[in-house]
C-alpha cells in the first residue's frame, strides 16, 4: 500500500480526493489537513463520505507539516492558488512526492506571475523541479517524478483539445480562440457574490476578459506538446451547473483539410489513451460526470474557415482531483488507471 496525505482536504478538490482515494486500491490515507475546517468532522463537512471515514477529523494546515506527513509517500495539495508557494518548500526533501493542484508550480517562467497573478512568486527556484502532469501529453516525465504541478479544469480541456492539431501543423499555433464554460464548483466552495444560488440560477456569464490567469499555462501546455510558440484568446465562463466544463475552441486551418481528417488525427493521438474518448459525438459535461475521461470531436467549416475543437470533461475528476490521482499512480510506479473510472454517472 501506498501511504498518501492531502493538505488542503476540505475544499472541493480535497473533498474529490478523498473520494478518489477512499476507492483506491493502493493507497493509504495517512493525514487530512485543513485550515479554516481544522478540527472539523470530515462527515459533518461532507457527509457523502461519512461511509469512508467515519469519525476522521480534519488537521490542521498551521502545523509542523513534515512531522504531519512523515509517514506519507506522497502529499496532495488542494489549496487556493497562491498558498502552495508558502507551503511547498517545508514540504521538499521531507515527502517523496508532491502532487500540487494549484497554479503555484505550474508555469516555467517566473516572470508571468506578477503579470498574470498579481505578484511575484515566492520560490521560483522550485519552478524548474516540478513537472507538468498532464498524462496523455506529457507521460514519460511523471514516471517517479518526485514533484508534480497537475494542470486544471481550462487548461486541460482545452490543451487536449488543441494540442494535436497544432503539432500536426493542421492549424495555425497563432490566433486561436477558446470559450470555455464552467460549473460553479470551479470557484471553490468557500462563498462568494457571483457564485451564490441567485446569482448563478438561470444565468450564464462570462467572466476573466481578456486577461484571465489561465491563458498563459494553455498557450504554455500546448507550445510544449506542439513545439511551437503558440498564441490564445481564453474567455472563460460560469455556466449554472455543479460540476463540469466544456470548451469550444477554433483554430485557423494552415491548409485544406477535412472534418474527417481532422477527426482522425485526434483519434490517432489518443488512441491508447484509457480516459480520452475521439467520435463525432457532441461531447457533453454530463457524459462525463464522476469519470476521469475527456470527451472530444472536432469540425472542419469549409464556409468560414475555422476548425471547430471541443472537449467536455469533470471540472473535479480529469480537470483537478482525478488527475492528481492519475499523475500520482505514475510517479509511484502503479497502473495510472487504479481508482478511476473511465464511465461517467447518468442520469
Amino acid at each position: 500500500m501506498k501511504r498518501v496525505g492531502i493538505l488542503g482536504a476540505s475544499g472541493f478538490t480535497g473533498a474529490e480526493l478523498l473520494r478518489l482515494v477512499a476507492a483506491h486500491p493502493e493507497f493509504e490515507l495517512v493525514a487530512a489537513t485543513a485550515h479554516s475546517q481544522a478540527g472539523t468532522a470530515v462527515a459533518d463537512l461532507y457527509p457523502s463520505l461519512a461511509a469512508a471515514y467515519g469519525d476522521l477529523q480534519f488537521g490542521d494546515n498551521d502545523g509542523d507539516l513534515a512531522d504531519t506527513f512523515s509517514a506519507a509517500d506522497l502529499v496532495f495539495l488542494g489549496l487556493p492558488h497562491g498558498a502552495s508557494q508558502e507551503l511547498v518548500p517545508k514540504l521538499v526533501g521531507n515527502v517523496d512526492h508532491i502532487v500540487d493542484l494549484a497554479a503555484d508550480y505550474r508555469l516555467a517562467d517566473a516572470s508571468l506571475y506578477p503579470t498574470w497573478y498579481g505578484e511575484p512568486h515566492t520560490s521560483p527556484e522550485l519552478l524548474s523541479e516540478f513537472v507538468y502532469g498532464l498524462p496523455e501529453l506529457f507521460r514519460d516525465e511523471l514516471h517517479g517524478a518526485p514533484l508534480i504541478a497537475a494542470p486544471g479544469c481550462y487548461v486541460t480541456t482545452s490543451t487536449l483539445a488543441l494540442a494535436p492539431l497544432v503539432k500536426a501543423g493542421i492549424v495555425e499555433p497563432t490566433g486561436i480562440i477558446v470559450d470555455a464554460a464552467s460549473g460553479v464548483s470551479g470557484a471553490g466552495r468557500p462563498p462568494k457574490d457571483n457564485t451564490t444560488f441567485c446569482a448563478v440560477d438561470e444565468n450564464f456569464t462570462a467572466y476573466g476578459l481578456l486577461n484571465h490567469r489561465h491563458t498563459p499555462e494553455i498557450e504554455m501546455a500546448v507550445a510544449k506538446h506542439a513545439g511551437t510558440d503558440v498564441q490564445v484568446l481564453f474567455t472563460p465562463h460560469l455556466a449554472p451547473m455543479n460540476r463540469g466544463i466544456l470548451a469550444t475552441c477554433y483554430a485557423r486551418p494552415t491548409g485544406d483539410t477535412s472534418t474527417q481528417e481532422v477527426l482522425d488525427l485526434l483519434s490517432s493521438a489518443y488512441a491508447d489513451e484509457p480516459f480520452v474518448v475521439v467520435n463525432e459525438r457532441s461531447p457533453s459535461t454530463k457524459a462525463t460526470l464522476g469519470s476521469n475521461s475527456a470527451h472530444l470531436t472536432a469540425r472542419v467549416d469549409p464556409r468560414t474557415g475555422w476548425v471547430v475543437a471541443i472537449a467536455a470533461l469533470d471540472n473535479l475528476t480529469k480537470g483537478a482531483s482525478g488527475q492528481a490521482v492519475q499523475c500520482a499512480n505514475l510517479a509511484l510506479g502503479l497502473d495510472e488507471t487504479l481508482g478511476l473510472q473511465a464511465a461517467g454517472v447518468f442520469p
